[in-house]
C-alpha cells in the first residue's frame, strides 16, 4: 500500500493506520459509534457548525475494512440506531384527487421543510410509493422539502444531499482540481430526488419549483450547517428523462456520466448513463469554490 492514501475526504498516512489499529487494540469493548466518535474528536474533525462529524468518521473506518487495512468490531445487533435504519415505511393518507389547471390556481406553491413527525413521514411514503428510485433514509448533510399547493395538498417531493464526489462535467464546467474539490465539495448539493405526484398534471409547475429551491436553499444550508451552499447538481438518467424541467428552470446542462459506478474500481460494472446539470447559486460560485 503506497501512503498517503485519501478516504472520506482525508488524506491518511502509514501512522494513522497504525494509531486506529492500536485504538481498536486498546480499547475491544468500544463499538463502531464510540470509536468513530473519539476518532472524530481526536482528529477535530467538525463540520461548519462546529457539530462532530462523527457519521462520517464511521464510514471512513468502513471504508478502511472495506479494503483490509483495519478490522472492526462486530455491529450491535438490535441496536436502536438500527432499527431506525431498518424500520419500514408506513403508508400515510393524503389526498390523491386529480389535479389539473393552471400554476396560477395553486399558487402560491411553497416549499415546506421537512424535520420530525408527520412532514417526515408523508415525505418517505410518497418517494416510496411514487419515485421510481423509492426512498432510502439520507446519510451526512441533507435538506428535504415537502411541495404543497396555496391549501395545503402535497404536489410533490425535493431530496437534496452531499454532492457527488467526483464528475468530470462539473468539474470541468467549475474548473476544479483535486484540491480546490476536496476543500469546497461541501458547498455544492446534489438534487438527488424530485417527485411530482403521478396525479398532478399542472404546466410549468417542476421549473416553478425549482425556481423556488434555488431560491430558498442556500439560507435553508446556512441555518442548519452552519454554510452557504453556491452551486446545485443533479444527475438524470438519459435513457428515462429528457430533464425538460431543469432546462426550463434555466439550468445548464453539461455534458454525460461515462456510466460506471465509483465503487467500480475494475472498471467492470455498468451503471445507466446520466445527463449532468447544474445551477449556480452564485453569479461568483467559481471564486467561491475556490477554482
Amino acid at each position: 500500500m503506497d501512503y498517503p492514501i485519501r478516504v472520506q475526504g482525508r488524506c491518511l498516512r502509514a501512522a494513522d493506520i497504525s494509531w486506529l489499529r492500536s485504538l481498536m487494540e486498546s480499547n475491544p469493548e468500544w463499538n463502531r459509534s464510540k470509536l468513530s466518535r473519539h476518532i472524530a474528536e481526536q482528529w477535530h474533525w467538525r463540520n461548519e457548525a462546529g457539530q462532530l462529524k462523527d457519521i462520517a468518521a464511521r464510514t471512513l473506518l468502513r471504508k478502511l475494512e472495506e479494503r483490509g487495512l483495519i478490522e472492526l468490531p462486530p455491529r450491535q445487533r438490535g441496536a436502536p440506531h438500527s432499527r431506525r435504519a431498518k424500520r419500514e415505511i408506513q403508508p400515510v393518507l393524503h389526498a390523491t384527487e386529480r389535479i389539473e389547471c393552471s400554476l396560477g390556481d395553486l399558487r402560491p406553491v411553497r416549499l415546506e421543510l421537512v424535520t420530525d413527525g408527520a412532514g417526515r413521514d408523508l415525505f418517505a411514503h410518497l418517494l416510496h410509493a411514487y419515485h421510481y428510485l423509492s426512498y432510502s433514509r439520507p446519510v451526512g448533510q441533507n435538506l428535504a422539502y415537502l411541495i404543497r399547493e396555496r391549501e395545503g395538498r402535497p404536489l410533490g417531493c425535493l431530496l437534496f444531499g452531499a454532492a457527488a464526489w467526483k464528475a468530470a462535467a462539473r468539474d470541468t464546467y467549475i474548473g476544479w482540481g483535486e484540491a480546490a474539490r476536496t476543500r469546497h465539495l461541501p458547498l455544492v448539493a446534489n438534487n438527488t430526488r424530485f417527485l411530482i405526484l403521478p396525479w398532478v398534471r399542472v404546466a410549468h409547475l417542476a421549473s416553478h419549483v425549482l425556481g423556488l429551491a434555488a431560491r430558498q436553499l442556500s439560507g435553508h444550508w446556512g441555518q442548519k450547517y452552519g454554510h452557504p451552499i453556491h452551486l446545485l447538481e443533479t444527475f438524470v438518467e438519459r435513457d428515462r428523462f429528457a430533464g425538460t424541467a431543469y432546462l426550463a428552470a434555466n439550468w445548464t446542462r453539461l455534458g454525460q456520466t461515462t456510466g460506471r459506478s465509483r465503487n467500480d474500481r475494475e472498471h467492470r460494472l455498468e451503471v445507466p448513463v446520466k445527463n449532468v446539470f447544474c445551477y449556480p447559486l452564485h453569479r461568483r460560485f467559481r471564486e467561491l469554490l475556490g477554482a
